[in-house]
């Protein structure tokens, strides 16, 4: 792969979106890039969380606009299919996806980490949805995805002023999750990572999947989902490791 560097790192999955002379700009390319590398990193059978992140002062500066400016209307389609597919890929991973964004997360690098299951910044991180400003939309899921995770009034304001905002701001709608300083952002998702890396691969799988089956369904719908899934877990090896070392005062041998 051309545009990503791809590592395991104490057991840590960690994927770094490397085409820095373009601040990580998202292309066909790189898009599919993205997607390979995730797929890659499900084939690590012990692998349960990965890191996603940018080289330089970008996470992602958005699409490349260059190329996008030739787009007909059947082009755009595909491009916006291709980033909607590689972006879900995320959320139907088994793998829990954390997003550490280091500097400008606009247009598409935002909805890149929207697709993560968590998101850390840097305080120096600015983040925004500026594709009005364009004449268009976003068109990687942005619209969907924010509006799901902060409210509508949240994603209008985002979306219709097309404003960058502060990892401060971002930490008060519920975007980011944690603010650090720069030289700290990769020590804190790996903090996170080696958390949930020590926790049981089956559990963690399972309530990735509750979690997001409960975005579309009503609450009772995802109340009898949540009941399956936890009681499904009572018949693996996994729940009887963990309940097991609990009452013997023992860490869990996941």
């Amino acid at each position: 792969m051309e545009f990503i560097k791809k590592e395991i790192k104490d057991g840590i999955g960690i994927l770094t979106i490397s085409r820095p002379q373009a601040l990580n700009a998202l292309n066909r390319q790189l898009l599919e890039e993205i997607g390979m590398a995730v797929k890659e990193l499900e084939k690590e059978s012990n692998l349960k969380v990965f890191i996603l992140t940018g080289e330089g002062k970008a996470f992602v500066a958005g699409a490349d606009i260059a190329a996008m400016s030739k787009y007909s209307q059947k082009e755009a389609l595909e491009f916006s299919a291709l980033g909607q597919d590689v972006f879900s890929s995320f959320e139907n991973s088994r793998l829990v996806s954390i997003a550490l964004i280091n500097g400008f997360a606009l247009g598409g690098g935002l909805e890149l980490a929207l697709g993560c299951d968590i998101r850390y910044a840097s305080n120096k991180a600015k983040l925004g949805l500026p594709e009005v400003s364009l004449g268009l939309i976003p068109g990687f899921g942005g619209t969907q995805r924010l509006a799901r995770m902060c409210g509508t009034g949240v994603a209008s304001e985002w979306i219709f002023s097309g404003e960058m905002f502060s990892a401060d701001q971002a930490l008060q709608v519920g975007v980011v999750t944690k603010v650090s300083e720069p030289e700290d952002l990769l020590l804190e998702g790996m903090k996170l990572a080696m958390s949930i890396q020590s926790r049981g691969k089956e559990a963690l799988a399972s309530a990735k999947a509750t979690i997001r089956g409960s975005l579309d369904i009503t609450l009772d719908s995802g109340m009898e989902k949540e009941r399956k899934a936890f009681s499904s877990l009572f018949e693996t090896q996994e729940s009887n490791e963990g309940m097991g070392a609990f009452l013997e005062k023992r860490k869990p041998n996941f």
